[in-house]
């Protein structure tokens, strides 16, 4: 397995720099609410019993994991908190970054997906496996190929050059956090207590904070 298949996935896990959001509940049936546009409980559970079906039975996608995120290869067989937030996360992020590079001007062109698909495709596994191995099932290829170019795209726009290393693509990249961070705040993100919080910092769905007598989650937003 080369570098690069490692890294594809790697940027998909991490999920793309730190978020915003607010504590409040969403309203029943809801795992998120992301501006105007909800993410289904029904759907994200649907999307993890579907991940964990293909993700067990595909040894490519099962070493990519376990080298980007350092995480094992077993897996029980009933969807994990882990798993439910892994993928909550991207399909977050994915609608901060569409709506990032609306703010920013940045169109993207089915080419530029269509590319980042080919970059897959010649890595072991190909676009599947990675898409398996960054958490999402497979029909999720594409979304995650138009997240990889959307991100790309915004960070050429604030002038990336390509080179990872260089300065150029270093302050590209502390614009995009600064930026993302302010788009998602606008967003008014609302997560589900049921699959955890927002972790300001690191732009995840973080751990299920446990309290005494708390109340049962999904109540509407105060």
């Amino acid at each position: 397995m080369s570098g690069r298949s490692v890294k594809i996935a790697a940027a998909a896990l991490v999920a793309a720099g730190a978020l915003a959001g607010c504590g409040d509940a969403p309203k029943p049936g809801t795992a998120a609410i992301v501006g105007d546009d909800r993410i289904t409980v029904t759907s994200l559970s649907q999307t993890v019993r579907d991940w964990r079906g293909q993700f067990k039975n595909d040894a490519v996608a099962n070493r990519i994991r376990a080298g980007a995120a350092g995480q094992g290869d077993q897996l029980g067989t009933e969807a994990g908190e882990s798993d439910l937030r892994m993928a909550l996360t991207l399909l977050v992020n994915f609608q901060v970054a569409d709506k990032l590079a609306k703010e920013q001007g940045v169109s993207v062109p089915d080419g530029r997906t269509d590319d980042v698909l080919r970059e897959m495709n010649q890595q072991p596994g190909g676009a599947a496996s990675i898409t398996l191995a960054s958490g999402l099932p497979r029909d999720r290829t594409r979304d995650l190929a138009r997240y990889v170019a959307t991100k790309r795209l915004v960070l050429e726009r604030f002038g990336a050059d390509g080179n990872p290393e260089s300065p150029a693509t270093m302050q590209a990249g502390q614009r995009y956090t600064q930026l993302i961070r302010g788009t998602a705040g606008r967003l008014h993100i609302e997560v589900n207590p049921r699959y955890g919080t927002f972790d300001p910092l690191r732009g995840n769905v973080g751990q299920v904070a446990y309290r005494l007598s708390s109340p049962e989650s999904g109540l509407d937003r105060s």
